[in-house]
């Protein structure tokens, strides 16, 4: 949940990304849930990279407009994320507990929505580094994705004890104890000490007024 983009031309790879989501069936409620819940510079550039990879496109059918056949399908960027993880594989035969590797193998495969074997990197990771938060807080987004709402709480949970201040976690314990607990009053109290630790909020987030709006909106929901 939040962690955004770097220096690759993003408004295709936004694009792209949204339909895969859309193929998925993984598009939530709200938008901002897409825009942070899932972010990191090496997901822009993964999902870039993956996407140039492609070397065949499906055949254009009559009627449909360029841009669709250009999209690739989920099985397509599972064999894209296969690829592109063949040197750091062969990097981690030397290197087995590589906390940094693993997790990098989890961004590729998270970025390509690839979000139980993103889970299983990272949870590798993690045993090396237990307080990485940052990769704590993906993997908890993997788990969301992946429809185990329990398991990316406790994941959260658990880097709120390493760092209870951590912008991001927070964040993301609020949208996934809102939209995946129907829990407003949860959200609400993430968010609120979002809010309170952060007079100005990292620019990775959300802004100010936003927040205020969901919490707005979760007090007006306090069950769903």
């Amino acid at each position: 949940m939040a962690n955004i983009p770097a220096e690759v031309d993003t408004s295709q790879t936004r694009w792209q990304a949204s339909q895969v989501y859309a193929t998925a069936g993984v598009c939530l409620v709200i938008g901002v849930l897409l825009g942070y819940l899932f972010r990191g510079s090496e997901s822009t550039r993964a999902i870039a990279n993956a996407a140039a990879s492609v070397t065949t496109q499906p055949a254009l059918a009559p009627g449909v407009p360029q841009a669709q056949a250009q999209m690739p399908t989920l099985e397509q960027m599972k064999h894209m994320a296969d690829k592109k993880a063949e040197p750091l594989l062969a990097k981690l035969k030397t290197h087995p507990d590589d906390a940094n590797l693993l997790a990098q193998l989890g961004g590729m495969y998270s970025a390509t929505h690839q979000f139980k074997e993103a889970a299983d990197y990272y949870a590798k990771s993690l045993q090396i580094d237990p307080r990485n938060v940052g990769v704590r807080t993906k993997m908890a987004s993997c788990l969301y994705f992946e429809g185990d709402v329990d398991g990316a709480i406790a994941e959260l949970d658990r880097s709120l004890k390493y760092d209870p201040k951590h912008a991001g976690t927070l964040f993301n314990l609020g949208m996934i104890k809102w939209k995946g607990k129907g829990d407003g009053a949860g959200a609400v109290a993430a968010w609120q000490e979002l809010l309170a630790q952060y007079p100005v909020l990292p620019s990775d987030l959300p802004s100010r007024e936003t927040i205020e709006k969901l919490v707005a909106e979760a007090k007006g929901h306090p069950s769903i």
